[in-house]
């Protein structure tokens, strides 16, 4: 409509998340972020729900084939009313007289391109046990039982829900709304799944859309040529822009622009604010040298919001930058595939420290570092030592997980109706075909279980004392927000939890009775109860 290009086009809306972002800070991006997801959300269904009873089929039946198409089973024949074939009367074949009588470009000529001789499922329910279950194409499950491990627990760790969860009036309140998320996620979900199945109803393999390498063979699908289906990357689009109604169309795209920016703006916020709490708020003590004369510190918890503001307008520069000129041949897309790195790196990373720190009584940050370098060491290892092909299939065995090859010769396929001596024999190995040997995904689980094993080791070692003292005013040391007490009262209460692990048994009693702090600063008692 506006005759943008992309990165001019993301580079404006940039700079609408940037400016709300920094104005209103997280409220801004609540409110927000609830407006763009309901009006994608219903955009993306109402859409869904209209192709599904608009569609012919609730999935893709047996393919009708096109002239000299053999059927694979006499239910198939019955189907299309099918005929014995010309070379061998025992087969059934496509019935020209009666789905093309006036041949191939006619009005009234029914065709496709055979692509599913049993037809498609609505599910494969076996697809996540089974590497088989897609015969005769491969299938990633090694990839995609490791995406759900990244995607699950690697967003535990993403600075945004953090932000969102810290931000909570109570801890109650966080686990409600996570719980409510949850649920939410698969009405969000849902819709683009049946979207994305709509697609290929339209510009699938079996459609007159598909175009096909016709240098390539396949021995699982019996093609001696034209084997291999060159999926078309802006089918989705096409199906909005050319398919669906130009009102519903519209709406859905509107919908995915609001889905990105509520991502990309909770994402900004949770970076810069972390950057300026984690690091530049530590300016001071490293370089006292340099920004510390005459006792005055630099960094203040006064100018400590402002200077977040300011360090989200580089992070909003870097983030665009990578939006709008990384590309790349993943299947999931450029920004698609650095979504999963990222939550990939969480995995191997934060995630093990994490949860120590809420499930253990006495966290040890020396287990937390060395679990955490551990993980990304791993990691980092395995991703330059494992093979890796770039297709995210691993080695199985079975015909399905042969790459394509090269044409084989110039013989048609085995379910064409052509004499025998034409017919190409998928075993007669004209077809060199290699097979897949991507590991991609076993470093994404192995790194977070040596992670937890290192970790479980330092804690085991410090039960009675730390091995090593970290320093009192390093950025290892945590700190109180302005409101939570002062540099006294924090002392205090430090002293007293040390003093009470020496010489008194474990208690329950809040922080808030245990030290100086006044009580109305911390959570009530029915909120949340920390054990000294």
């Amino acid at each position: 409509l506006l005759d943008l290009s992309k990165a001019n086009a993301i580079w404006i809306s940039a700079a609408l998340v940037l400016v709300y972002t920094i104005a209103g800070g997280l409220f801004s991006v609540a409110y927000t972020d609830c407006l763009q997801a309901l009006v994608g959300w219903l955009g993306c269904m109402t859409l869904a729900f209209y192709m599904i009873r608009n569609s012919e089929d609730s999935a893709p039946p047996p393919s009708i084939g096109y002239p000299d198409y053999i059927y694979p089973d006499q239910e198939t024949c019955d189907m299309y009313d099918g005929v014995p074939c010309s070379n061998n009367a025992t087969l059934c074949c496509y019935n020209i007289d009666q789905n093309c009588p006036n041949g191939i470009g006619s009005a009234d000529c029914v065709i496709d391109n055979g692509a599913y001789p049993i037809g498609d499922l609505p599910m494969f329910s076996n697809q996540l046990l089974d590497e088989h279950a897609l015969y005769p194409f491969p299938n990633a499950i090694l990839w995609n039982w490791s995406t759900v491990f990244i995607l699950a627990f690697g967003n535990l760790a993403a600075l945004d829900f953090q932000a969102r969860c810290m931000a909570s009036k109570t801890p109650r309140i966080a686990v409600i709304g996570c719980l409510l998320a949850g649920c939410l996620t698969f009405l969000v979900g849902i819709p683009f799944a049946y979207l994305g199945a709509i697609t290929r109803t339209y510009y699938g393999p079996d459609t007159a859309r598909a175009e096909f390498a016709a240098d390539t063979c396949s021995v699982a699908l019996g093609l001696p040529t034209c084997a291999l289906w060159l999926p078309d990357p802006q089918a989705f689009i096409k199906l909005l822009t050319h398919e669906a109604p130009a009102f519903l169309g519209g709406w859905c795209l509107i919908g995915i622009v609001a889905a990105s920016m509520s991502t990309s703006d909770g994402a900004i916020l949770a970076m810069g604010t972390v950057f300026t709490h984690n690091i530049i708020r530590n300016v001071d003590a490293y370089f006292s040298c340099c920004f510390n004369m005459g006792g005055k510190k630099l960094i203040t918890n006064d100018n400590l919001l402002n200077i977040a503001r300011l360090v989200s307008i580089p992070v909003t520069a870097i983030a665009a930058t990578v939006a709008a000129y990384y590309e790349s041949s993943h299947s999931a897309g450029a920004t698609g595939y650095l979504l999963i790195v990222a939550f990939d790196v969480m995995l191997a990373s934060v995630v093990v420290p994490l949860f120590g720190c809420f499930y253990t009584k006495k966290p040890s940050p020396l287990a937390a570092l060395l679990s955490l370098l551990a993980g990304v060491a791993v990691r980092v290892i395995l991703e330059y030592s494992l093979p890796k092909d770039g297709f995210l299939l691993a080695p199985f065995k079975g015909d399905e997980f042969l790459d394509y090859g090269p044409a084989a010769n110039s013989k048609v396929p085995p379910f064409w109706d052509f004499p025998a001596e034409d017919a190409w024999d998928p075993a007669d190995g004209a077809c060199d075909q290699v097979r897949f040997a991507d590991w991609t995904g076993l470093d994404s689980l192995a790194a977070p279980l040596v992670s937890l094993v290192v970790f479980v080791i330092i804690q085991f070692l410090e039960r009675n004392g730390p091995l090593f003292k970290f320093s009192d005013d390093g950025i290892m040391v945590g700190y109180l927000k302005e409101g939570q007490g002062d540099d006294d009262d924090a002392k205090v209460l430090e002293d007293d939890l040390a003093l009470k692990e020496e010489a008194a048994p474990v208690s329950t009693a809040p922080i808030s009775d245990q030290g100086k702090v006044d009580e109305n600063n911390f959570p009530d008692e029915d909120e949340m109860s920390v054990s000294a």
